[in-house]
């Protein structure tokens, strides 16, 4: 095992009305495609989410330690969970379960830099558009150290995942324009990837 693979699925899908983790594209549903990535990526993958509504996929699944705290409470999971070994102990790729173009190759390359970083905290993809750097916090790999940081800033309201990590902590991955960093958060959105409505 070279590090610990996360899947978060604990989101509510408000804006999409529906559970996305299990909309279907070309045969598999979202989950199935994103959880299938990671574990050929780095040979295991945990689901962060309601075991009730996952445990039928015969993939371990973990519930989100603070409820309804977004996606940084499911990192918090993922790092309290972690059992990474091998060549990058305490590293773990979480990665959202909305990113249907997302690849084993795309998630390597950020373990790859994270073994080439080993004092930085995260490995954060980013890409600049417009003349805007965007990150990718969740699709991205995170190391055990930054557990506590995490911790106290759910403890002190803090829900935005970029807003919780220490600048100091964050190497950025430049990876501009991969449509791997697509996620689903709209039916429009939906209807753009799948050409259904």
């Amino acid at each position: 095992m070279q590090a610990a693979g996360f899947v978060l699925a604990g989101g509510a899908s408000s804006r999409m009305g529906r559970n996305k983790a299990f909309l279907m594209l070309s045969g598999r549903t979202l989950i199935e495609i994103v959880t299938s990535a990671v574990r050929e990526a780095v040979g295991n993958v945990t689901i962060v989410g309601p075991p009730e509504v996952y445990q039928h996929l015969g993939i371990p699944v973990i519930p989100d330690r603070t409820a309804h705290a977004g996606p940084l409470a499911g990192i918090e999971t993922a790092l309290s969970h972690t059992t990474a070994a091998g060549n990058l102990p305490d590293w773990n790729l979480i990665v959202a379960c909305d990113m249907p173009n997302v690849t084993p190759t795309v998630l390597r390359r950020i373990l790859a830099e994270a073994q080439a970083h080993p004092d930085a905290a995260c490995i954060l993809p980013c890409s600049c558009v417009t003349g805007f750097s965007l990150t990718e916090p969740l699709c991205a790999a995170y190391h055990k150290r930054i557990l506590p940081v995490i911790s106290q800033a759910l403890a002190e309201g803090i829900r935005k995942v970029t807003d919780a990590l220490p600048k100091e902590s964050i190497h950025y991955l430049p990876m501009t324009n991969d449509p791997a960093f697509q996620n689903i958060n709209t039916p429009d959105e939906w209807s753009r990837v799948s050409g259904r409505p």
